[in-house]
């Protein structure tokens, strides 16, 4: 695999596009926004001069590996020579499928698509293609530079082989693939999420405080962040999708998103991306301020 596709210039696919590209691959980087595609390079660039700050990337390597990104605004014009694509839109059921048509239409034959959803059904997405058995699950974690984990998803009609690339190509990206099986939410966010909500749930009760509910977290289970603040950083939006996810494919009210958790999203809180959900985030600064609404000053 030499050309890879990357649908999606948002925080997960800007992160991808930065991994494949530093690695030495070619890259297509999709997105229907002009602006958006301007800021993931932007947002790249700024990733790998950390990265040359800390003496892990050379100055030089990191010009070329930008040398490798192109951005299209225009699906079928950024994915007609893909080896593999790797869908990283927003985790939208609806908007997934329309865009696996299309590729599937669009890209070679041969080419692999491969989703990173973090929690729809790979088998579903699978189906709306004429090439089932070339459908596959690359859920990659934020940050995704940083991060080793990818979760390799089958789907039920997965090939052998094509799981076999997916984990050989992981393994070139530096990161760790763990092979799972197509079941609502895969494992990480099984059982992520539905702690997440657990503590939604704790601090809707009145069990505790967001800081209090985090220290606990933090210092109890040695969890690096906290889960109130980790369901910022992931998105609250990101959470209750993948708990009404959950609940729809097992049918079991323990998966039930916490009214705390829905009201947040319906009134815009969603956590980093919007600057406010259970902390308040300011451009610049690193303090981490408990939300006003949930402060105890």
């Amino acid at each position: 695999m030499k050309s890879i596709a990357v649908i999606g210039s948002g925080t997960m696919g800007n992160g991808i596009a930065h991994v494949f590209a530093q690695c030495g691959y070619q890259v297509a980087l999709v997105d229907i926004q002009a602006s958006q595609l301007e800021k993931a390079i932007a947002s790249i660039s700024k990733n790998m001069d950390r990265q040359v700050a800390k003496g892990t990337l050379s100055e030089g390597e990191k010009e070329k590996a930008l040398n490798r990104i192109q951005t299209f605004t225009q699906l079928e014009e950024g994915v007609k020579s893909a080896d593999l694509v790797v869908e990283a839109a927003t985790e939208n059921e609806k908007l997934k499928l329309e865009i696996f048509k299309q590729l599937d239409q669009f890209v070679p034959a041969s080419a692999i698509l491969a989703t990173n959803t973090s929690s729809i059904s790979i088998t579903k997405i699978a189906a709306v293609t004429q090439r089932p058995s070339q459908v596959i699950g690359m859920h990659f974690m934020n940050p995704v530079p940083v991060m080793k984990l990818v979760e390799v998803i089958r789907g039920y009609s997965t090939s052998d082989e094509v799981t076999e690339i997916i984990m050989e190509l992981s393994k070139n990206l530096g990161k760790v693939p763990v092979e799972v099986n197509d079941y609502p939410g895969f494992v990480a966010n099984r059982i992520l999420i539905p702690m997440i909500n657990e503590a939604v749930y704790s601090l809707y009760e009145g069990v505790a405080g967001v800081e209090e509910i985090d220290t606990v977290m933090k210092l109890g289970m040695a969890h690096p962040m906290g889960p109130l603040q980790l369901a910022d950083f992931i998105g609250l939006d990101v959470c209750l999708s993948i708990l009404r996810v959950l609940q729809d494919g097992f049918g079991n009210p323990k998966y039930a998103p916490c009214p705390l958790l829905i009201n947040m999203v319906e009134a815009g809180f969603k956590g980093v991306k919007t600057g406010q959900g259970f902390y308040k985030y300011t451009a610049g600064s690193k303090d981490l301020v408990v939300a006003s609404r949930f402060s105890k000053k």
